[in-house]
């Protein structure tokens, strides 16, 4: 297993790695699930969301968390409006909820992560962010972070190229191809345990997961999906530079 620093290449997670989101992201996929007849109890924002959603599409974890709960939904269409009566409806509601928290709180960046991106871009390392997510380059340019990235896959990409979502690795693997640089000489940064199995699954030189949760089983879950190691904080690797 290699160090982050003899890698090549990096390639971060957005939300809860490198843009503290995670938050805004649960609450709104909560507040949506609850208004869903059939949903209780209550979504849990914590396990709930960390087993069945984060990391995933919004489509993929909406029907992820009804499936898990046994409620029989119909997909319904990409372009639902927001509501209650189908997967896809659902899905737009959480959306519509996201984008109402992002521009009324902003999003706040781990300082670690920036600490870490800068002295990576100053070492000649290649870095990229993925996300699920459309809202990726929005929240890494309101944090202040995207010129320290080379390229990013996100949701939009998703969309446009076809790619699976997590578990399957294509997001990481796509950043790969567009840094250049195979996937055995690039690690992963992720605090999604379906993130961490995409980068197992990958190939990829490293795999480094992230417990923001920091309870009894967050780190052992981690590492069980395939974390290679498990930080609190990605500054805690700059101890670790050579």
């Amino acid at each position: 297993m290699p160090e982050l620093w003899a890698c090549r290449a990096v390639v971060f997670d957005t939300d809860g790695v490198i843009t503290d989101s995670a938050r805004a992201h649960a609450t709104s996929w909560k507040e949506a699930f609850d208004a869903v007849p059939g949903v209780d109890p209550p979504f849990d924002q914590v396990d709930e969301y960390r087993r069945h959603v984060d990391g995933k599409s919004r489509l993929d974890g909406a029907a992820a968390f009804l499936a898990a709960r046994g409620l029989d939904i119909p997909y319904g269409d990409p372009d639902d409006p927001p509501g209650t009566d189908t997967v896809c409806a659902i899905a737009a509601r959480k959306d519509e909820l996201f984008t109402r928290v992002l521009d009324e709180e902003g999003v706040d960046v781990y300082q670690g992560t920036v600490r870490l991106l800068l002295a990576l871009h100053g070492a000649n390392v290649r870095c990229a962010a993925i996300s699920s997510s459309r809202h990726a380059r929005d929240l890494l340019t309101r944090a202040g972070v995207r010129s320290l990235l080379q390229t990013v896959v996100d949701g939009n990409d998703v969309a446009r190229l076809g790619l699976p979502g997590k578990p399957e690795p294509a997001l990481f693997l796509e950043a790969a191809r567009r840094l250049v640089v195979p996937a055995n000489d690039t690690a992963v940064v992720e605090d999604a345990l379906a993130g961490v199995e995409a980068g197992r699954r990958g190939g990829f030189g490293l795999v480094v997961g992230v417990d923001r949760m920091d309870t009894p089983d967050s780190a052992n879950d981690l590492r069980q999906h395939g974390a290679d190691l498990v930080v609190g904080d990605l500054g805690e690797l700059l101890g670790a530079r050579r």
